[in-house]
């Protein structure tokens, strides 16, 4: 339901990778061409305006070292998932990005975070895993295992429902859904199967419903604190109809990082310490 008030934001806790090391080395995804040239310094500028930008808005960002080696490490999304203080930890699909995973789970046990937990099975973090009010969405099909999703409700005490990804554009759940509120998402349901836009009609009869345009630049890789919406500078359409709906949208260009198939989201962890 939408808050008859209207939009209300909340302030947000982040986890971020400065990407000192990104680069375009191998292709696991159909963004990435590692012929296609990468400006770093340009990938950072993005990433610092990004980081800058929630500062801005009154959100505390953390920052994890990045390490050598790991250039999708800036990705800090699929570095774990954090429900009430818990850590379920990531297990990469691949071998490029396995290290990725324990050494996002060292920072939190490093910051003090002591029910962590690291999986059995494979799973990409937030990624794959959004958090709602009363319950978790979790995408499988191209990178996080189905068996991931009942690990993850257990260890976390939240009811995970399942959604079957099935366009490789859209490999991961948050470059095709993301949260408006804690109740009410936007999504493009050609990313799903068609039993899974039957879950999704029946869950969020209120959802925006996004249009094939509006995915294809990662648009729907986007935050939002209840009020505010950070989203990639090319879905201007996308960006008209969520200020239609009385949100204060904040475009942010993210094509460098694109070009690993990654958007605002992707480079935000958010660390929910509480119930929400």
């Amino acid at each position: 339901m939408k808050n008859p008030t209207g939009p209300v934001a909340v302030r947000r806790h982040y986890l971020m990778c400065r990407p000192t090391y990104f680069a375009v080395e191998y292709a696991i995804n159909p963004w990435m061409d590692p012929a296609v040239r990468v400006d770093r310094d340009r990938a950072i500028r993005q990433w610092e305006a990004l980081r800058d930008l929630y500062l801005e808005l009154g959100h505390e960002v953390h920052e994890i070292t990045p390490i050598e080696g790991l250039p999708d490490m800036v990705f800090a999304a699929n570095g774990a998932l954090v429900v009430d203080g818990r850590v379920y930890g990531a297990r990469f699909a691949s071998a490029e990005r396995t290290p990725e995973g324990p050494a996002y789970l060292e920072w939190f046990r490093a910051a003090g975070y002591t029910e962590t937990r690291e999986p059995k099975h494979v799973n990409e973090g937030e990624g794959d895993f959004i958090t709602l009010d009363d319950v978790v969405l979790a995408g499988t099909g191209f990178r996080t295992e189905a068996a991931a999703h009942q690990e993850a409700e257990r260890f976390l005490g939240r009811p995970v429902v399942t959604l079957q990804l099935v366009d490789p554009r859209f490999y991961h759940l948050d470059t095709a859904l993301f949260a408006l509120s804690g109740e009410r998402v936007a999504y493009y349901p050609g990313a799903f199967s068609a039993g899974s836009r039957r879950v999704l009609e029946a869950l969020f009869p209120d959802a925006l419903i996004a249009t094939e345009d509006d995915a294809r630049v990662l648009g729907l890789n986007a935050v939002c604190d209840g009020r505010n919406v950070v989203i990639a500078a090319e879905a201007g359409a996308l960006a008209d109809r969520l200020r239609a709906e009385g949100l204060t949208v904040h475009p942010v260009e993210m094509d460098e990082l694109r070009k690993a198939g990654g958007g605002a989201k992707c480079c935000t962890l958010e660390l929910r310490t509480t119930r929400t």
